[in-house]
C-alpha cells in the first residue's frame, strides 16, 4: 500500500530557509571568514535534518527521501570531478610558471596615467588565471591598493576598480568554484555556461571599463611602481618566464571553443602543463619532490604531488608566496564538501515538495521570462543579505528555480548565468556577507566604501535583468529536452 503525501503548506517550506539562514548568521559571527570551512556545511545538514522531519510529517518515508538526497548529489557529480580535476590543473600550471606568467605580463599592462582601467585589467588577468576573486585582492589587489594610495586616488575607487577585475574573473574562470556550482545547480555543463555568460558579462565589463577608464584620466596619476616591480623581480627570480607557456591555455582554449568536453580539456591542460614544468621549471619540480637528483621518477613525484596536494613556490617575498600557492585536488575538497551538504539540502526540499511550494509562490508574480528572471535575481540578493554566504545563494534559488525554467522551456543556461550574474558578483557588496567581509578586511576599505565603485557587480545584475526583459539572447529548450 502506497503511503499518502500532502502538499507541504508555505510556511512548512520556509521553516528549513529560516532555520539555515540563522544558522549561517550565527556562523558569521562565531567563525568570521572560516565560516565556509566546516560550520556552513554543517548548518546545512542541519536544515536538512529540519526539512527531513517536515518531510515525515506529510507523510514521506525515510527511503524517499533517501533516494531524492542520491539523486541531487548525482546531479552534481560532473561538477565535483570537474572540481577536482581543475585542483589538479592549477596545481601543474603554478608549477610551470604558467600562472606566473600571466600575473607577470598581466602587470606590465599596468601605466600611471590609466591606473584604474589597468587595476580592473590587471586583476581580472590574475583572477582569471586563479579562480579566485579572494586569492586576487589578497595579493595583487593589496599592492594595487597601496600605488592607488601613494598616487592619491581615492581608496573607495581603487577598491572598487580591483573588485570589478576580480569578479570578472571569478565569473568567468573554469577554475573557479561558484563558476562551477552554477551549472551544477541549473542542470547545464560547465562551459556551455561560461559561453552563455559572454552575453552579458561582457557588455558589463565594458561599460565598467570605459566609465574607469574616463575617470583615470581625470586623476593625477604619476607614481613609481615600486610594488609591481618586486612582484614581477619575485617571479623572474624564481621562474623562466616566456611565451612557449602560452600555449598550453591556448589550446586548452581551443579546446574549449571546438565544445570539447570540460573533463578531457581540463585534463589534457593538467598533463601539458606538468611536462612544460619539467621542460621550464626542473628546479621546482624537484624542489617539489624534495631531491635534487633528475629522473624521471622524481620529475613524476614532483609534478603529481603539485597535482593532488597543496603547493607554495617560496620567494622570501610574503605577497607573493600567497599569490604563488595552489591547493591542488585537495585544495578542492572542502568546496566538494559543501556541494554534497549542499545537494542534501536541496534533494530533500526538492523530494518533499517544499522547494517547488516557494518558487510557485514567487513565480505567481513571474508571468514573463524577464520577470521569472528578475525574481530569480532578488532572490539571489535576498539570500546573500540574509544567509550572507555567496554559495548558499547560488544553491538555493538554484534549486528553487530549475523545474521552472525547464516549464517555461527556457534553457538551463538561462537559469546559470542569472545564479552568477546576480548571487556571485552581489556576495561582496553586503558587509556581513562572507565575501564583503573578507574584501573589506584584506584591502583594508570598508565595504559601503567601495560599494559605490564596484560598477561591474552593481552592473550585473542589472544587465542579465534588461537582456530578460528585451528578450535578448534567451536560449530556448529543445523541444525533446523540455517535455
Amino acid at each position: 500500500m502506497t503511503r499518502q503525501t500532502r502538499t507541504p503548506t508555505l510556511f512548512e517550506s520556509l521553516i528549513p530557509i529560516i532555520v539555515l539562514v540563522l544558522l549561517l548568521t550565527l556562523n558569521v559571527f562565531i567563525f568570521s571568514d572560516d565560516a565556509t570551512y566546516g560550520s556552513n556545511q554543517l548548518a546545512l545538514l542541519f536544515a536538512a535534518t529540519v526539512g527531513a522531519l517536515l518531510a515525515a510529517r506529510q507523510g514521506f518515508k525515510w527511503q524517499a527521501l533517501l533516494d531524492g538526497i542520491i539523486k541531487s548529489i548525482s546531479s552534481a557529480m560532473a561538477a565535483i570531478l570537474i572540481l577536482m580535476m581543475i585542483g589538479a590543473l592549477a596545481g601543474t600550471w603554478l608549477i610551470s610558471g604558467i600562472v606566473p606568467a600571466l600575473i607577470y605580463y598581466g602587470l606590465d599592462i599596468l601605466n600611471p596615467t590609466i591606473f584604474l582601467f589597468a587595476a580592473v585589467v590587471v586583476s581580472a588577468i590574475v583572477s582569471l588565471a586563479t579562480g579566485s576573486s579572494w586569492t586576487t585582492a589578497a595579493t595583487v589587489g593589496i599592492a594595487l591598493v597601496g600605488i592607488g594610495q601613494a598616487m592619491g586616488i581615492y581608496e573607495g575607487l581603487v577598491a572598487g576598480a580591483i573588485i570589478s577585475g576580480a569578479y570578472f574573473g571569478d565569473k568567468m574562470s573554469p577554475m573557479s568554484d561558484t563558476t562551477n556550482l552554477a551549472p551544477a545547480m541549473a542542470g547545464t555543463d560547465l562551459f556551455t555556461h561560461i559561453r552563455y555568460m559572454t552575453l552579458t558579462t561582457v557588455p558589463s565589463i565594458s561599460i565598467t571599463l570605459l566609465i574607469f577608464l574616463i575617470w583615470g584620466f581625470t586623476l593625477d596619476s604619476s607614481s613609481k611602481m615600486d610594488s609591481i616591480l618586486v612582484v614581477q623581480e619575485a617571479i623572474a627570480a624564481k621562474f623562466t618566464i616566456n611565451i612557449w607557456l602560452f600555449l598550453v591555455p591556448a589550446i586548452v582554449i581551443g579546446m574549449i571553443v571546438k565544445k570539447i568536453p570540460a573533463l578531457p580539456a581540463l585534463l589534457t591542460g593538467t598533463i601539458l602543463g606538468g611536462g612544460m614544468a619539467i621542460i621550464f621549471q626542473p628546479d621546482i619540480v624537484l624542489g617539489i619532490a624534495g631531491t635534487t637528483e633528475a629522473n624521471f621518477f622524481t620529475f613524476y613525484e614532483g609534478v603529481v604531488r603539485a597535482m593532488y596536494s597543496e603547493t607554495t613556490i617560496v620567494t622570501g617575498h610574503a605577497m607573493v608566496d600567497k599569490l604563488l600557492s595552489a591547493g591542488g585536488m585537495f585544495g578542492m575538497m572542502n568546496t566538494i564538501w559543501l556541494i554534497i551538504c549542499a545537494m542534501i539540502f536541496g534533494g530533500v526540499m526538492e523530494t518533499s515538495g517544499m522547494l517547488e511550494r516557494m518558487a510557485s509562490s514567487i513565480v505567481s508574480f513571474a508571468h514573463s521570462t524577464g520577470s521569472l528572471v528578475a525574481s530569480t535575481a532578488v532572490t539571489c540578493g535576498f539570500i546573500n543579505i540574509t544567509a550572507s554566504d555567496q554559495y548558499i545563494s547560488i544553491v538555493v534559488p538554484g534549486r528553487m528555480f530549475a523545474k521552472t525554467y525547464r516549464d517555461r522551456g527556457l534553457a538551463p543556461e538561462n537559469l546559470s548565468r542569472t545564479l552568477e550574474d546576480s548571487g556571485t558578483v552581489t556576495s561582496v557588496l553586503v558587509p556581513w556577507n562572507t565575501c564583503g567581509a573578507y574584501q573589506a578586511g584584506v584591502l583594508g576599505v570598508a565595504t559601503f566604501t567601495y560599494l559605490p565603485f564596484a560598477f561591474f557587480n552593481l552592473i550585473s545584475p542589472a544587465m542579465t535583468i534588461f537582456f530578460a526583459a528585451a528578450g535578448i539572447k534567451i536560449k530556448k529548450l529543445k523541444q525533446d529536452a523540455a517535455t
